[in-house]
């Protein structure tokens, strides 16, 4: 090959040559490299011709074998296409042949899972039918067991759960599956057969619990036990076998909650069983403890630190029990799971101890001894209930629970007790003489600074009694000097504060008894409870003040009231006086001693009776207008329903409206005359009028009975800073607000006047009248200082005025204090003038 082709080279070369040698323009010709030189065209044709005839000749050869070898190769692949054509003939044939088979494997396929179909439904109804008849098969071998001698050993067993697990499933079964032949005589049975289960159970816990108690007691009887070997013996005993127990109970407990679609009050089936666990475990444990809590209580009750006080009593015998409760408490979590019959277990433990305080409280007639019980019971064993973050752990033993019946007995003897002193110190109370002497001087404490008067005017010292010690009834309610309180022996249970050592010594004995009853019973009693107690309390207390204002005021004659024409004598302060500031002084006392007491006036409750005589005789009558006229007007009676702070409030206004229109109407008395004469009062300005009847005055009558105005201002002033002195000692701003009202009153009233005496002398004109001409009008008619004949105008009355009561002009006081409330400032109406005083 590399010879043909050097051979093709050749030629190509040649044929170059020879194409060469055409070229018209040869100069010195071409030397060829096998040495032929050509010199002209022709010689490179002959040269060119040579050459293909070489090459052709050279070729031939290998040509014809390549013919041939694609010859052979023709031949060999046209067979191949006929075998490859045979093949896809057999393939073809096999293919028919193949899709036959799958016809008929498809169809055997199909056959065959029909088949096994059959047969799987088959196996189900089958597993199904075995399924069913498990719970019907499982009778007899249950029965047999449960029925045998000596069944009760299967308790001890390890397949004892399991059995009851067995006939608790072919229980549900049978309820779920009604409609199966014989379920529900399945189901009767099984249900025999689970109480019989049950039954064996409770059996052999009674049984050990009697075996272990019948062994402690034995060890008791036969040796003398001190105190730690008896614990020991009384508890360790009992937790041996406890956590076997524990789980038997279970299984007791868990068949007996009811129904999740159960009433909430019905019990489960076998909640009964459950009941006789509880109930002979605490009565085993009853008889082992209860004669030691009795031995340990008489020893308590003898002891000389207890023996006679109720408060140590309690508080050393409820230690001893709380001790006791723990460890029952614990001991019975032990044996059950839950807390279910605990408390009525403790409870049974605890009934020696109700026993002895309920006897020694229902002879307790100490009130103060009552209320420490009381106080040590609440805070020491019960939750306060404000304090949410005291929420008891039910795991715990909450022994406010056990110690409940003995604050029950507690509260309901201080409130016998309550009654009784209510009937007794404020209802039925007799005052002796000196319970009425007032006003009473105390004198200042030691230290202590003088009370500043309100103004600077000296009291005249002949107006009062001079000072002297105070003497007031001791109540029941205050103890003794040698009480607990110094006695160490005694226990520590502090009373509350005693709200008296902010209060006058010399106060009336009902109100004393009333605040320190109060105080006392605040949040010891249950808030209901306790708010119609207070609003009893409050009721029959202002009641008993007015009652002692009333005797008071009737102890002697009231003096005369002086002519206005006369200066009037000092003299002292008369019966009505004296009582209207002693009702009102001790309203003010209660009223501000109630701030510290939160009483609900919505959980009164009505006491309704029937005036029978009255009732009865209408009824005989048969007459029914006459039964319905009686039964609306007075045969019903409603009472005690008036809440309390409001009667308070009502007979507060009262009396301060009596205090000022007494000194008031004393003042203006010189110039009422002519109105009481004239039947013609009012009221301008919420004042007592004056002004009607005084045209008929004339200029020297009016100037005269002003001065005698002036004069008794003058003279009933320091008269009445004395008197609240002595009422009111050291509570200035009552006194300064009261001065105040005293003079607006006088004020309104000497206003009314003025325009009475203007009013008439309009009508007279120039005829020596009231004119402009007259000395009153000239007196009236300037401002500033005005003669003392003449009628002062109103604004100079109430410069004067303001300087004698020392309070300044309008009812501003003299030290720069705020002005008080602007419908008590003005001379508005009485009932206006009453809250805002009564609201000091």
């Amino acid at each position: 090959m590399a010879a043909i082709l050097e051979k093709t080279t050749s030629a190509k070369s040649s044929e170059a040559a020879t194409n060469g040698s055409q070229s018209p323009h040869f100069v010195n010709g071409v030397q060829i490299a096998d040495g032929t030189e050509i010199k002209a065209g022709h010689d490179f044709s002959l040269w060119a011709q040579d050459v293909q005839d070489d090459l052709l000749e050279a070729s031939l050869d290998e040509y014809q074998l390549h013919l041939d070898q694609l010859d052979a190769s023709r031949a060999h692949l046209d067979g191949m296409l006929s075998e490859t054509q045979a093949t896809l003939d057999a393939l073809a044939e096999l293919s028919d042949a193949f899709k036959t088979v799958e016809s008929q494997t498809s169809a055997f396929q199909k056959q065959s899972e029909g088949l096994l179909a059959d047969q799987e439904r088959s196996e189900k109804l089958a597993d199904d039918i075995q399924e069913k008849l498990k719970y019907y098969d499982f009778l007899e071998p249950v029965a047999r067991r449960l029925n045998a001698p000596g069944a009760g050993t299967l308790v001890q067993g390890k397949d004892f759960p399991t059995m009851l697990l067995r006939l608790d499933e072919c229980i549900d079964y049978m309820q779920t599956h009604p409609e199966q032949k014989e379920s529900e005589n399945f189901r009767s049975r099984y249900r025999l057969l689970l109480t019989r289960a049950l039954t064996l159970v409770r059996g052999y816990f009674v049984n050990t619990l009697r075996e272990t108690a019948a062994d402690v007691s034995k060890r008791i009887v036969d040796q003398q036990l001190n105190d730690t070997t008896m614990s020991a013996l009384l508890y360790a005993k009992f937790r041996v076998g406890a956590m076997e127990m524990k789980e038997l109970g279970l299984e007791i407990q868990k068949r007996a909650a009811p129904p999740a679609d159960a009433d909430p009050e019905q019990e489960g089936e076998y909640q009964s069983l459950m009941n006789e666990l509880h109930t002979s475990f605490a009565t085993t444990r009853g008889r082992l403890i209860l004669p030691l809590i009795h031995k340990k209580l008489n020893d308590i009750a003898q002891a000389p630190s207890t023996s006679k006080d109720i408060v140590s009593f309690a508080r050393s015998s409820i230690s001893y029990f709380r001790g006791i409760c723990l460890d029952e408490f614990e001991l019975w979590g032990e044996w059950f799971h839950g807390q279910r019959g605990v408390y009525d277990f403790l409870e049974s433990l605890c009934e020696p101890l109700y026993d002895y305080l309920r006897s020694r409280i229902i002879h307790e007639n100490n009130i103060n001894r009552l209320c420490q019980l009381c106080i040590l019971l609440q805070t020491r064993y019960l939750h306060d209930p404000e304090d949410e973050t005291d929420i008891p752990d039910p795991n715990q033993l909450d022994f406010a629970i056990l110690i409940a019946p003995a604050l029950e007995d507690t509260q309901t003897r201080l409130l016998f007790r309550t009654q009784t002193i209510l009937r007794t110190e404020i209802e039925l109370f007799k005052p002796k003489p000196e319970d009425l002497e007032y006003p009473r001087h105390t004198p200042a404490a030691p230290g202590g600074k003088a009370t500043p008067p309100t103004s600077g005017r000296r009291k005249p010292s002949h107006m009062i009694a001079t000072p002297t010690t105070p003497t007031y009834r001791r109540t029941s309610l205050e103890p003794p000097s040698s009480d607990s309180e110094s006695d160490p022996s005694k226990p520590n249970i502090p009373l509350p504060t005693n709200p008296l050592k902010n209060l006058p010594p010399d106060i009336y004995p009902t109100l004393r008894t009333c605040i320190l009853l109060l105080s006392r019973l605040y949040r010891l009693l249950h808030s209901r409870v306790f708010d119609d107690l207070a609003h009893q309390t409050v009721h029959l207390t202002t009641s008993s003040l007015t009652t002692a204002a009333t005797l008071i005021s009737n102890k002697t004659a009231a003096p005369k009231t002086p002519q206005p024409h006369t200066t009037p004598r000092q003299s002292p302060l008369s019966p009505q006086t004296t009582s209207s500031l002693f009702l009102l002084t001790h309203l003010l006392l209660l009223k501000s001693s109630l701030v510290t007491f939160d009483i609900d006036p919505t959980s009164l409750t009505p006491d309704i009776s029937f005036d029978l005589p009255t009732l009865l005789s209408a009824l005989r009558s048969a007459n029914p207008a006459t039964i319905t006229r009686t039964l609306v007007s007075g045969s019903l009676v409603v009472t005690n329903m008036l809440d309390a702070k409001a009667e308070l409030d009502a007979r507060l206004r009262d009396a301060i409206n009596k205090v000022i229109e007494d000194w008031a109407g004393r003042m203006v008395a010189p110039i009422e005359e002519g109105a009481n004469e004239s039947g013609a009062k009012g009221h301008v300005r919420g004042k007592a009028s004056v002004g009607s009847g005084q045209s008929q005055l004339s200029p020297k009558e009016a100037a005269n009975r002003t001065a005698a105005l002036r004069a008794l201002v003058e003279a009933q002033v320091p008269v009445l800073r004395a008197a609240l002195d002595a009422f009111m000692h050291q509570d200035e701003r009552t006194k300064r607000t009261l001065l105040v009202a005293v003079m607006e009153r006088v004020v309104g009233g000497y206003e009314a006047f003025v325009e009475g005496l203007a009013a008439g002398g309009k009508g007279r004109g120039a005829a020596g009248g009231f004119g402009s001409g007259g000395g009153v009008g000239a007196g009236m008619g300037r401002k500033g200082k005005g003669r003392e004949e003449d009628v002062w105008d109103l604004g100079t009355f109430e410069e004067w005025i303001g300087g004698v009561f020392g309070v300044g002009q309008s009812g501003e006081e003299e030290d720069g204090d705020e002005d008080e409330d602007e419908d008590g400032s003005e001379r508005g109406g009485d009932d206006d003038e009453g809250s805002d005083v009564a609201s000091v």
